[in-house]
C-alpha cells in the first residue's frame, strides 16, 4: 500500500488544482464530484503517510536493537518497538478500511415505502408501528421525515405509506431496511389470544436528483381524480390526486395527500424518479448485490430479514444473526445497535470484496 503513496499525493495535488479553476466552479456536478473524490482520498493520504512514518520508526528502532549494547536501553529500545508495530498494524487496518471505494449513494436522502403484506389488518397495523419506530428513530438522529403518500385503514394501520428522510448519513443508516419484516404477536382483535404471524414489505430507495434520471414528458401518462380515504372524512371536492404512469416501464404512482394538484404531482415525481433510478441502480449493482447476498442480504424486497417477536420481546435479524431482547425499546426508537451491526457486516463483506 506504501508503494501507491507518491501516487495518491499526485492524485490530490491535481484535484486541488482542478478544484481551484474558476471553470470547475460553475460546473456544480463536477465540482461536487471532485470534492466528494478528494473527501475520499484525503484521509487515505494521511493514513498512509502515517504508516510510512511508523515504518521508518521501526527501521531506526531495529537498527539501535543490532548497535545498543546497555542492557536497559536495549530492554527500552524492544518495548518501543514492540508498540510500534501495533499501531503500524493498526495505521494499516484503517487505511485497507478507508481503500474500500464510497459507495455514491451514501450522502443520499431516502424514500422508504411501507407495505402491508401476508396478515391483513394485523399487517397494516404492524405497519404503522414500523413507521413510527422509523419516526422516533429519526428524531434522535436529527432527521426531517415527510409523508409523501398514505393509505390509510379504518383503525390507524396502513395499507400502504410513502415518505422521504432527509438528514446525514441516512442512507448509509437505513439502505439495509430493505425485504420482509415478520411480527409474531397476539392482534388487538384475537380474543382467543392467540399468536398470528404477519408480514409488511420496506424498500428504502436513495431519493434521485432531477439531475440523476431523466423523465420524458412523452413517457408519462397524468390522470387527475378526487381523493378517497376511510369513513369519508378524505375526500375531496376537486379533483386533487394525481396518478402518473411510466409508460416504458409501467410504474404507477399516485399522490392525493395534499389538497393541491400541483403539490401531489411534485411528490408523485419525487417518488416515481426514487423508483426509476433504483431500477436502474440494480441492473448496474445487481453482481455487486450477489456478492454481498451471504452477508447482511442483497437488499432483495423479498428477502426475510427480520422477526418482532413481541411475546418474547425478542427482535432477531436473520442475515448477521443478531438477536435482541429489548423490542419494545427498539420499536420505540432505540435502533442504533441494530443499524450499527448491519453496518459493520456489510463493511466487513466490503473488505474481503476489496
Amino acid at each position: 500500500m506504501l508503494e501507491k503513496l507518491s501516487e495518491y499525493i499526485k492524485q490530490l495535488e491535481n484535484i486541488d488544482t482542478t478544484l481551484s479553476k474558476p471553470e470547475t466552479m460553475q460546473d456544480m456536478k463536477l465540482f461536487k464530484n471532485l470534492n466528494m473524490e478528494r473527501a475520499h482520498l484525503a484521509p487515505i493520504v494521511d493514513e498512509l503517510k502515517t504508516m510510512q512514518s511508523l515504518k521508518d520508526q521501526i527501521a531506526d528502532a531495529e537498527q539501535l536493537l543490532h548497535e545498543e549494547t546497555d542492557a536497559e536501553m536495549l530492554e527500552m529500545t524492544k518495548e518501543e518497538l514492540s508498540a510500534l508495530k501495533k499501531a503500524y498494524t493498526v495505521s494499516e487496518q484503517k487505511t485497507k478500511v478507508l481503500l474500500i471505494p464510497p459507495d455514491p449513494m451514501e450522502g443520499k436522502n431516502i424514500i422508504m415505502e411501507i407495505r402491508a403484506g401476508t396478515g391483513g389488518d394485523e399487517a397494516a397495523l404492524f405497519a404503522a408501528d414500523l413507521f413510527r419506530m422509523y419516526s422516533h428513530f429519526a428524531d434522535t438522529k436529527g432527521w426531517k421525515i415527510e409523508i409523501l403518500s398514505s393509505n390509510e385503514t379504518g383503525i390507524g394501520g396502513y395499507k400502504e405509506l410513502v415518505f422521504s428522510v432527509s438528514g446525514k448519513d441516512v442512507y448509509g443508516s437505513l439502505r439495509w431496511e430493505s425485504g420482509v419484516h415478520r411480527v409474531q404477536r397476539v392482534p388487538e382483535t384475537e380474543n382467543g389470544g392467540r399468536i398470528h404471524t404477519s408480514a409488511v414489505t420496506v424498500a428504502v430507495l436513495p431519493e434521485a436528483e432531477e439531475t440523476d434520471i431523466e423523465i420524458r414528458q412523452e413517457d408519462l401518462r397524468i390522470d387527475v381524480m378526487r381523493a378517497g380515504g376511510p369513513g369519508g372524512q378524505c375526500v375531496n371536492t376537486t379533483d386533487s390526486a394525481v396518478r402518473l404512469t411510466h409508460l416504458p416501464t409501467g410504474l404507477v404512482v399516485i399522490c392525493q395527500d395534499e389538497k393541491s394538484q400541483i403539490k401531489n404531482k411534485a411528490k408523485a415525481m419525487r417518488v416515481l424518479r426514487s423508483r426509476l433510478f433504483d431500477l436502474e441502480e440494480d441492473k448496474k449493482n445487481k453482481e455487486r448485490a450477489e456478492a454481498r447476498k451471504s452477508q447482511v442480504g442483497s437488499g432483495d424486497r423479498s428477502e426475510r430479514i427480520r422477526t418482532y417477536n413481541y411475546p418474547q420481546n425478542r427482535l432477531t435479524d436473520h442475515r448477521i444473526n443478531l438477536t435482541l431482547y429489548k423490542l419494545e425499546l427498539i420499536m420505540a426508537g432505540q435502533m442504533e445497535e441494530v443499524v450499527e451491526g448491519l453496518k459493520v457486516a456489510a463493511g466487513e463483506a466490503a473488505l474481503k470484496e476489496a
